[in-house]
């Protein structure tokens, strides 16, 4: 649902001018310093990018799902560790406490990640709770008033910078699965909460990913997330609900950032005395590259306005994830075969973009974890 359509394309060309002459010519410092200068971190807060789907009650844009959809295609044309840096905030480190907080922790905690001054964190992922989020071991004993926190997550997306951390723990050990869960928000500064240097990645440079260390991190019973226990899986779900949604858009942008600098490229590198262009099975490349990135686009769009309407899109949810992130990489595989040779030099586009979207079929459930996904629900729906 695109709500003011002229103010909302006035929005679409400021994030597009932006991403075009402030993020992509920095995109070859930021891979190798692997740090995005702070400089342009304020640019993203004065522009309001940290607060796009947080509500307007509490200083964001309140974006629809459409809305955001679009948006996060044209941020994710440059580079991803730049949507990466405040698509937290405006992602899955809010979510969880637009849907599910009480009205006393979104007037403490919504405010300042929507300005981009707190910088969030989703800490779900652990070494043995991965795929399956149920089979996390971080406990939460109960010590009086208070909460006793010990456990350690892992590949958690800006855990050495955030100031918030959403973190899910087993409350009652005695339930198995998802019912025993609950979601605590923790302040970084919080004696027993650790993180330590970010990892070394493949891709996302200047991007931070590290892991998040609890040792008897002490959090009052005001901090559980919704104020219930028992209720941090159904919470985590309806966060990375949405979150599939936004990766789908985030997967189409660097696609069709990849399908113009293949077009570009075919145009100038010659073989045989002519532009590669020219050869039927570049063509080919180019083509499907396109159509795969129409049809993404077509099914994102669909099952965000079936959001804005109500419906369940659990479903298209991952439809969208899974279609999405394997179009992203296919059609960056195909682009590093136009480039050529140049196309595996470092500091190359196709190369960077290579490396970099091949985490979109992981994270928010690997493309397999989907499948089975939709392969479930599918079925039930037949049963009907």
């Amino acid at each position: 649902m695109i709500r003011h359509p002229e103010k909302f394309q006035q929005l679409l060309a400021q994030v597009r001018d932006f991403v075009r002459t402030e993020c992509i010519p920095l995109e070859t410092q930021v891979d190798q310093s692997d740090e995005i200068p702070e400089a342009l971190v304020q640019r993203m807060r004065d522009l309001g990018l940290f607060g796009h789907s947080i509500p307007e009650a509490y200083g964001g844009a309140g974006l629809t799902s459409e809305e955001l959809s679009m948006v996060n295609i044209e941020v994710s044309q440059a580079a991803t560790t730049f949507r990466a840096r405040f698509g937290g905030n405006t992602g899955i480190a809010s979510e969880s406490l637009v849907v599910d907080g009480t009205e006393e922790q979104k007037r403490r905690y919504l405010p300042g990640l929507a300005s981009g001054a707190v910088t969030g964190c989703f800490a779900l992922t652990e070494p043995g709770a991965g795929s399956d989020a149920t089979a996390l071991t971080t406990e939460a004993v109960r010590d009086g008033d208070d909460y006793l926190i010990s456990g350690r997550k892992c590949f958690i997306t800006n855990a050495p910078i955030a100031g918030l951390f959403t973190v899910f723990a087993r409350t009652d050990p005695a339930i198995k699965g998802a019912a025993g869960v609950t979601a605590f928000l923790i302040e970084r500064g919080t004696p027993g909460l650790e993180t330590p240097p970010a990892y070394r990645k493949m891709g996302q440079h200047g991007s931070p990913v590290g892991e998040v260390l609890l040792d008897r991190c002490r959090v009052p019973a005001s901090a559980i997330l919704g104020g219930q226990t028992g209720q941090g899986f159904r919470t985590a779900m309806r966060a990375l609900n949405k979150q599939r949604i936004n990766l789908a858009g985030l997967c189409i942008g660097p696609a069709i950032r990849l399908v113009d600098e293949m077009v570009e490229r075919a145009g100038t590198r010659k073989q045989f005395g002519q532009p590669v262009a020219e050869f039927q099975l570049v063509q080919q490349m180019i083509a499907e590259s396109n159509v795969e990135v129409h049809a993404a686009r077509a099914l994102l769009l669909e099952t965000a306005r079936k959001r804005d309407d109500g419906q369940d899109v659990t479903m298209e949810a991952s439809m969208c994830k899974l279609f999405a992130s394997e179009m992203c990489g296919r059609v960056a595989d195909r682009a590093v075969q136009i480039f050529g040779g140049g196309g595996y030099i470092a500091d190359n586009v196709a190369e960077r973009f290579y490396r970099d979207v091949r985490l979109f079929r992981l994270y928010e459930g690997t493309s397999q974890i989907h499948l089975v996904n939709i392969a479930r629900r599918t079925m039930a729906l037949a049963q009907r």
